[in-house]
């Protein structure tokens, strides 16, 4: 989802560097949230959403534009089993992904739909979409996702090969379907966070050193057109990734003992 030009015109100030092509620190994330997993703008405010993993509470949390905690929202009716990542619709819905999975021994997982999170004040109830992985799909770790034409697309983290599955967006129970796979180059493979562009033509993936900018692929098999690695030159748990417009991204890591715990932009140029 893209910025408005305030928001813009704050992190630039922020910044006051040019950042293409480079990861630029912005900010420090709040010093309370150690695990965020993810981060997502809706195109109803300039709140940016973020979450926690497992282990820690069912709370949504909106930052401001100083990267400040102005929102926090418990999601009164659901658990936080492993929260992984975060996206959102054109009316402004966040969706929150439970489908974290270390142990690969889980069978059920969820969506988690929350209306219109700017007007909630501190806590709200959520839709729940859940879901199977299909018959013949090994239980697999999951820490990134998006919604693209009514549909949530699924990547596994793995550092062998990478499964996209899809899952439709309607409250309910379902069985994901298994839609292709890629070996992702390189050492360092696993699958953190993802997001698609508002034109739904440039699909990007985390991994704690660098991102895969995935285009000119062929309807939603996303693995099937280029796939471009490009580092970061700097490795940390890196968790969160947002398109902001077809050029740039925020990025989110989480808080280590000597590092991390802050907001980056970066450049797709």
């Amino acid at each position: 989802m893209q910025f408005n030009t305030t928001l813009l015109f704050i992190i630039f100030f922020l910044t006051n560097s040019c950042y293409s092509g480079k990861l630029t620190p912005l900010a420090d994330l709040p010093s309370g949230l150690k695990e965020i997993s993810a981060i997502e703008k809706t195109s109803k405010s300039d709140i940016l959403w973020v979450i926690e993993d497992a282990g820690n509470n069912n709370h949504l949390y909106g930052l401001d534009a100083k990267v400040k905690i102005t929102k926090d929202i418990e999601i009164e009716n659901v658990q936080n089993i492993d929260w992984e990542d975060l996206t959102s619709d054109t009316d402004g819905n966040i969706y929150i992904g439970d489908f974290g999975n270390n142990s690969k021994k889980r069978k059920n997982f969820a969506i988690y739909k929350v209306s219109h999170p700017e007007n909630a004040e501190s806590s709200a109830k959520a839709e729940v979409i859940s879901f199977k992985l299909p018959k013949d799909m090994k239980s697999e770790d999951f820490e990134s996702f998006f919604l693209y034409n009514d549909a949530f697309y699924m990547f596994s983290k793995d550092h062998k090969k990478c499964e996209l599955i899809k899952v439709p967006n309607q409250v309910g129970d379902h069985v994901a379907e298994y839609i292709s796979e890629v070996k992702l180059k390189g050492k360092k493979t696993k699958v953190t966070s993802a997001d698609i562009s508002q034109d739904g033509k440039t699909v990007v993936l985390l991994n704690h050193d660098k991102l895969w900018k995935l285009s000119d692929f062929t309807s939603d098999d996303f693995f099937s057109g280029t796939i471009e690695a490009m580092a970061f030159e700097h490795e940390s748990q890196k968790e969160g990734i947002n398109i902001l417009d077809s050029n740039e991204v925020l990025i989110t890591d989480e808080k280590t003992k000597h590092e991390g715990g802050k907001l980056y932009l970066f450049g797709l140029d």
